[in-house]
């Protein structure tokens, strides 16, 4: 009988709880979330504002600048959006100068992706072409600086696919993926794409019981990975090389043999601008594509890309994470933001060094809302209950397609920032909510509190 009297104590005490969050208002609601005994320790800055006044619905610590994770996605996309429009393109080139073949690098993050296949189409041009000799295969990744791993990205998760090399001439996201399968009682390592470029020692038990998990670690010689792990049944995963550029030159030659056509002279890496160069075949990627692989999937290698190319845009030099500082330092200061705001550090928000207040990402969001960019931009968010990374987030059809967001998380950051829809009168709010100190709860915490801004509305 005590037992079910302390349930249905603790049962009341719940439900007055929710019953006071459910009858304040937005601001009594918000300020209830966060002073959650499991949120004492969280530092919060938060931003809300209509949209169509630009005033401030609610704010906490909202100039206070925190470290954003992917959260700085936003910032680096809008920014790169708004100086290239919204019809650029990334144009991968491919030529000869003579008889070498030579491939002009623009930056693109997404070539070699989802039937992104250039490769496959150079050595189509080039059979086209009658071609069954090159003197040489050049390659030209200098829109870009030379610096392809980021000083302050983790060096324990540099042979991650989110940490991987960033270059003017990307290819498969820079990555291989690695597989193992166990036929007869014998493991089988694949990769793919399937290239010499990539040394594999094998390092892998069978196992007969148990779960299946494998890894790698890099050694000493560039691209050469131990894979080590237990194996019963099928795993995979992405692993970063190292010069990917030259992985794309592997990749070419190699296809170009397969093919027929006789490489000679090995792969180089020069900055070409020979007036003898004749065009053979190009491939587009439109800026738009990017974006949404950007703020809906969070690849970080797009965002990458994206400053710096942003960088090679404004200064007339190779694109670098300091160019791209600069950029957008200068853009944001034209918003009225204070330099005491932020802290540029690179493009995707890996780097813990970044920094922003919830007050900086909110004008970024309206100065968005209220330009002819918006619809484009805005189409570049994760919806709620329906794809990106909020799908099994605000799952509810209440919730369900109004709110549209960037996410950010990294090891004790959670964030989320973006535009949500009102269940009442459709009333739209701009909201940004940046975590630090986070822990596992803070991410129901933010989801309530974005739920608490459509119940508003």
């Amino acid at each position: 009988m005590l037992k079910i009297k302390k349930i249905l104590i603790a049962t009341v005490v719940i439900c007055s709880v929710w019953g006071n969050v459910n009858g304040a208002n937005l601001q009594e609601k918000i300020q209830q979330i966060i002073a959650r005994k499991d949120q004492q320790k969280v530092e919060y800055t938060i931003s809300i504002i209509d949209p169509q006044d630009g005033k401030v619905v609610y704010s906490h610590n909202a100039a206070k600048p925190l470290t954003p994770a992917s959260n700085m996605k936003i910032v680096t996309s809008f920014t790169t959006l708004k100086q290239l429009g919204t019809n650029y393109k990334f144009v991968t080139t491919a030529g000869l100068v003579g008889n070498k073949l030579v491939v002009i690098g623009c930056g693109d993050p997404l070539l070699g992706y989802d039937g992104k296949n250039f490769v496959s189409q150079i050595v189509e041009a080039l059979k086209a072409k009658s071609i069954t000799q090159l003197d040489g295969i050049i390659i030209d990744s200098s829109i870009f600086d030379n610096e392809c791993v980021h000083p302050n990205w983790p060096r324990t998760q540099i042979n991650r696919s989110y940490s991987c090399e960033v270059n003017g001439l990307n290819y498969n996201g820079n990555c291989i993926k690695i597989s193992a399968a166990v036929n007869n009682g014998k493991l089988n390592l694949t990769k793919s794409p399937d290239t010499e470029f990539l040394k594999m020692l094998n390092n892998v038990k069978v196992i007969t019981k148990g779960d299946s998990a494998i890894g790698s670690n890099r050694t000493q010689q560039e691209n050469e990975i131990i894979v080590f792990g237990k194996c019963r049944r099928p795993a995979s995963f992405d692993v970063a090389i190292e010069r990917p550029n030259l992985m794309f030159g592997t990749l070419l030659m190699e296809s170009l043999n397969r093919a027929g056509i006789n490489v000679v002279n090995p792969i180089t890496e020069e900055t070409v601008n020979s007036p003898e160069f004749q065009m053979v075949t190009e491939f587009e990627t439109p800026i738009i594509e990017v974006l949404h692989n950007c703020n809906k999937d969070s690849l970080n290698i797009a965002a990458e890309c994206m400053i710096k190319l942003l960088a090679a845009k404004t200064s007339g030099r190779a694109g670098s994470w300091q160019g791209g500082r600069d950029a957008i330092g200068s853009y944001l200061q034209t918003l009225g933001i204070d330099k005491t705001e932020f802290y540029i550090d690179d493009g995707s928000g890996l780097s813990s060094i970044n920094k922003i207040s919830s007050n900086a990402l909110a004008k970024i969001l309206l100065e968005a809302y209220k330009s002819e960019l918006w619809a484009t931009f805005k189409e570049s968010f994760a919806i709620g209950g329906v794809d990106g990374t909020i799908k099994k987030q605000f799952y509810k059809d209440k919730y369900k397609n109004r709110v549209f967001a960037k996410t950010g998380y990294i090891n004790g950051v959670r964030a989320m920032s973006g535009i949500c829809i009102g269940t009442n009168n459709d009333k739209e709010y701009i909201f940004s909510i940046i975590t630090n100190h986070a822990n596992y709860p803070t991410k129901t915490a933010i989801t309530n509190i974005v739920e608490a801004i459509v119940d508003e509305g």
